[in-house]
């Protein structure tokens, strides 16, 4: 049977919102879950990009430059908060539409470093990589040309580009103000690289700052 060309780029997103929706209703141990959504996600992605997409395709062009923008994505997203305390609290982030800031761990998890760690590794090493698959290599490129192997990466189109930003930012719940914005500017950087290994690498910094930001100052709200 012919795979379909999308597979790649769909298949990791799709198991992963599937994961996430049952996660907030399965009765699992927190090790026990994280453990779980790892390992199925890992096998998922190798699953999907085995023989289609390499190593080369995901190679970082531009590794200062990536780092340095993924860390200022990071204070882009807790900049609001510092800086006006209830900010997150206003109508337009809590709301019955958008969600409600709360914490993705419960407070037992907050003590269990084996779960503190899968819960970073999925933020650094799994999401990155499905989400600038999905999006940017396929979304962006898809919403141009159905077709979309015949588009290149980086591609611009002003359609594609500010959807795949608006969606970006509903993803994000309560923090839809940042992520449009965070959006925005890794479309703008995949528009700039035309490298899907320097997203996936400004995206892991980001993730990867925020991960230690939200377990050294305990804002467990960061992983929802």
């Amino acid at each position: 049977m012919t795979r379909s060309p999308s597979l790649p780029y769909v298949g990791p997103f799709v198991a992963f919102l599937v994961l996430l929706a049952l996660s907030r209703w399965v009765g699992m141990p927190p090790l026990s879950l994280q453990l779980s959504y790892v390992s199925i996600m890992c096998a998922v992605i190798a699953f999907c990009i085995r023989g289609t997409i390499s190593w080369q395709q995901v190679r970082v062009h531009h590794w200062a430059s990536s780092i340095l923008l993924g860390v200022a994505v990071f204070v882009l997203w807790i900049g609001p908060d510092l800086l006006f305390p209830h900010y997150r609290h206003h109508w337009l982030f809590d709301n019955s539409l958008m969600g409600h800031v709360q914490a993705g761990l419960s407070e037992a998890a907050h003590d269990q470093p084996a779960v503190l760690w899968l819960r970073a590794f999925r933020a650094v090493a799994i999401v990155p990589l499905i989400e600038e698959l999905f999006w940017r290599a396929w979304l962006m490129r898809w919403i141009i040309n159905p077709d979309f192997e015949k588009v290149p990466l980086g591609a611009f189109s002003a359609t594609s580009f500010w959807i795949v930003a608006i969606l970006f930012a509903s993803e994000h719940g309560s923090y839809w103000d940042v992520g449009l914005a965070t959006g925005v500017i890794y479309n703008w950087w995949m528009l700039r690289t035309k490298s899907l290994g320097d997203l996936v690498l400004v995206h892991a910094v980001t993730n990867a700052c925020l991960s230690l930001y939200v377990v050294l100052a305990g804002k467990w709200e960061y992983w929802a």
